[in-house]
């Protein structure tokens, strides 16, 4: 990132639109058919542990945390990930990965669960998750659903459906 000013911020309510255009830019309509994306419209997500990337007073990025059960455990479902496709390969992604890490951990939450492709998520510390530990409310890769244990062991013995988890969320 040394070729941009980076600043990595904690979401604000008036963030909102333009994140929702950012994703619809980037993702497009197809995002409302996604698994993980039906977990996150029925449950608030964190505000206090989602980010933005600017680059001055341009956002080109976000990342946001919605609290889920994975059986009767609490996790965070990571996601959505996006940075605007002319700022990728800067390590926007991972810096947006890496604060809500941080500041998921530093509230106390254990698990991060998301879908996604293990060789980009892999080096921010997520796992696969071993087929038919967990089971999302739709279709899904299983090779896809990774996992990162944010306390040591915190993935131990832990199994069932996703669920949200309304006693998790907070208001945004």
């Amino acid at each position: 990132m040394s070729d941009l000013s980076l600043t990595i911020l904690a979401e604000q309510a008036e963030d909102d639109a333009a994140i929702k255009k950012l994703y619809e830019r980037t993702f497009g309509p197809g995002r409302f058919a996604r698994t993980a994306y039906r977990l996150r419209e029925i449950a608030a997500h964190r505000r206090e542990l989602s980010f933005t990337a600017r680059i001055g007073t341009l956002l080109v990025g976000s990342v946001r945390l919605t609290p889920v059960r994975i059986g009767g455990v609490p996790a965070l479902l990571l996601g959505p990930l996006t940075v605007e496709p002319p700022f990728r390969e800067h390590g926007i992604g991972a810096a947006l990965i890496e604060a809500s890490l941080a500041a998921a951990k530093k509230a106390g939450a254990r698990l991060v669960l998301l879908v996604g492709d293990e060789p980009y998520y892999g080096r921010l510390g997520f796992k696969k998750v071993p087929r038919g530990l967990v089971k999302l409310p739709g279709p899904v890769d299983p090779e896809r659903v990774l996992v990162a244990e944010l306390a040591d062991g915190a993935f131990a013995n832990v199994s069932g459906p996703v669920r949200p988890d309304w006693a998790g969320a907070k208001p945004c």
